[in-house]
């Protein structure tokens, strides 16, 4: 099913300097779309499906909304440089009306806001395709990327725990990988769906 409207969103961060020095995520308004994150000193850029869970994607586009972006010719960039957290900029593309938003550092709750939902979507995405990697390639990995996992949730940084429950339950039982990861795997899911 097409949304109905063609809006097209876009977040994108850039700081060369970090780990994941860039990152793009596009989607529509269905919560579909993809993400294309390059890694410091490799290449070429990696570029995954994304699917923001219903959940997110309300939080995404209540935010968009509240912004009023297309109709905003707000500066969400505050006095306060902070170029080297790195810059984001959102877009918006509807019909032939699109604008684009640059900061560093914001001080309009709603821009730092969702540049946060997307900061959780990459954080998530990213994560994802190292779990999956690990199960393809490096299983001796997983123990590290349970922690990892275990870190971002803890924090509040995963778009939507929820939405990896199924992943959890199969790293559980998956005999490929060490046992430590597979008990981390266990608690998670209990972390999560209590």
């Amino acid at each position: 099913n097409k949304p109905t409207d063609g809006t097209k969103y876009s977040y994108e961060f850039t700081q060369p300097q970090f780990y994941i020095g860039h990152i793009v995520i596009e989607h529509d308004a269905a919560g579909h779309g993809k993400i294309t994150f390059e890694r410091l000193g490799q290449e070429p850029a990696i570029v995954e499906p994304v699917e923001l869970s219903t959940g997110a994607l309300g939080r995404i586009l209540g935010l968009w909304t509240a912004l009023q972006f297309l109709e905003s010719s707000e500066n969400y960039q505050s006095d306060k440089q902070f170029p080297h957290m790195g810059t984001m900029r959102l877009l918006m593309e509807q019909g032939a009306r699109k604008r684009t938003a640059e900061f560093n550092w914001t001080n309009n709750k709603e821009a730092f806001a969702l540049a946060n939902e997307y900061r959780r979507v990459a954080d998530q995405a990213v994560l994802l395709f190292d779990i999956a990697i690990a199960r393809e390639n490096q299983p001796l990995n997983a123990p590290k990327l349970m922690d990892e996992f275990e870190m971002l949730l803890q924090r509040s940084a995963l778009s939507d725990p929820y939405q990896l429950v199924p992943l959890l339950h199969d790293i559980a039982t998956d005999e490929r990988l060490p046992l430590i990861a597979r008990n981390h795997a266990t608690r998670l899911l209990k972390k999560i769906e209590k």
